[in-house]
């Protein structure tokens, strides 16, 4: 099996991916809903990734 080597921000990616297509399914009812708050539900972890990316960065100095 081939070796699979990912970054930090690669893995929170797929995560937040594979995250937000689970969320999208359980939580609602019609496929429309599903999509949008899939969509909705990814963006919040992009957003989220990237802020807390930056106030590492900047609390590191």
């Amino acid at each position: 099996m081939p070796k699979m080597t990912l970054s930090h921000f690669e893995a929170s990616l797929l995560f937040s991916l594979f995250t937000s297509i689970v969320l999208g399914i359980v939580s609602k009812r019609t496929d429309r809903e599903r999509l949008n708050y899939g969509l909705y539900v990814f963006g919040c972890f992009l957003v989220a990734l990237f802020g807390i990316g930056w106030l590492m960065h900047f609390g590191h100095g």
